[in-house]
């Protein structure tokens, strides 16, 4: 109960703390951020259940042994028999059950597969948040877990000072060591980025926002190859893709290493496809939604994958829960068709797209459109 949420919570105060890192969600759900920061009732509208294959489980695996940094891996509900399979690749965990059924269960899977426990906490609404024990294990109650609220309390930053000793290590040490591994000349460190534009942050953490978009936009050269690395919305990648376009964007991914957008191919998509589209035409723009039927999509499986072809001279808006990587192909592959492109971001104020190239009625970068009206 309220495992996301607390994924959520922990990830946004570690990296206030500068605490380098990122979150992979190892279960098939419709959820991310944006699930706990957008409008709750458009959350449940949107949110979608997946099925977590044999097929998913090795990708996730994969993914987690090849991690380039620290990862905080939510596995979500109670796992298959199979799902448990991830438990191999993770080291430590968190604890966090509701009820005395639920904890001997979660605890017998933990000690299976021989995971280091940091913390073993319950988790209860309406109950007074309180710490029972530190050492060595830190034990007591979580309160206040729902979805849409940030967790806050001593057992919350109890649990938060524990995670942040376990990944201490030099973060600028780590990030040079990344940066001298790109394969470009010109490669954008994001927060440095940020702090020349003046974007504000929290603790460690860059708070962009659209409005920051034309800044950055005239800051980057265009048409050559850049490398970008760090933590920005999607909106934000889908956006220098576009400006390096037709030359390659390279990104870091904590999974992969350094990528290039997947070559993806405008065409009829067949219904076997492993991304589908949803095609919506609106007076001036296409609205064009994704999903991944496995929840899942491998990179290497991502190239040559067809896209909806759509007749050119009409903007395009982008939406779905996908990866930086995916949307960055989406933007370069429509680049050459349509006037504008824009991404659209649930969480943002009542759930708008952000425009990332071209200009609508008068609005460019930056700028906010309705997602199925252009007023």
């Amino acid at each position: 109960m309220g495992k996301s949420v607390l994924t959520y919570s922990l990830t946004h105060a570690l990296r206030e703390r500068g605490a380098q890192h990122y979150v992979i969600r190892a279960y098939p759900d419709g959820e991310g951020d944006w699930a706990n920061e957008a409008d709750q009732r458009l959350v449940r509208r949107i949110r979608a259940k997946g099925q977590g294959t044999s097929r998913w489980v090795d990708r996730i695996c994969r993914d987690i042994d090849a991690r380039h940094l620290p990862l905080i891996v939510d596995v979500g509900g109670r796992p298959t028999p199979d799902q448990e399979r991830i438990f191999d690749s993770c080291t430590h965990a968190i604890l966090l059950t509701g009820d005395e059924a639920a904890h001997n269960a979660w605890e017998a899977m933990i000690a299976r597969h021989g995971l280091t426990l940091l913390a073993d906490l319950r988790s209860a609404l309406r109950e007074q948040e309180r710490v029972t024990e530190t050492e060595p294990l830190l034990r007591g109650v979580i309160a206040g877990l729902e979805r849409g609220v940030t967790a806050a309390g001593p057992t919350f930053d109890a649990l938060t000072e524990r995670v942040a000793r376990l990944f201490a290590y030099d973060p600028d040490e780590l990030r040079l060591t990344h940066l001298c591994l790109a394969p470009v000349e010109t490669t954008v460190d994001i927060d440095r980025l940020a702090r020349t534009l003046g974007v504000p942050f929290t603790g460690e953490k860059a708070t962009w926002e659209p409005e920051h978009l034309p800044a950055v936009l005239d800051y980057l050269p265009s048409g050559i190859p850049l490398g970008l690395y760090g933590r920005a919305p999607n909106w934000l990648y889908a956006a220098v893709a576009r400006l390096t376009y037709p030359e390659t964007l390279y990104q870091f991914d904590p999974r992969l290493g350094w990528i290039k957008p997947p070559t993806l191919h405008l065409g009829n998509v067949p219904h076997h496809s492993p991304l589908q589209a949803l095609v919506t035409r609106h007076d001036d723009f296409w609205r064009v939604d994704f999903a991944i039927p496995a929840t899942y999509l491998d990179y290497w499986e991502a190239q040559g994958v067809l896209v909806p072809q759509l007749p050119p001279g009409m903007g395009v808006m982008l939406g779905g829960k996908l990866p930086h990587w995916l949307y960055t192909g989406l933007t370069q592959v429509y680049a050459a068709r349509a006037p504008w492109i824009a991404v659209y971001q649930p969480q943002m104020r009542g759930g708008q797209a952000v425009i990332v190239y071209g200009q609508f009625l008068g609005k460019g970068p930056g700028q906010l459109i309705a997602p199925s009206s252009a007023l």
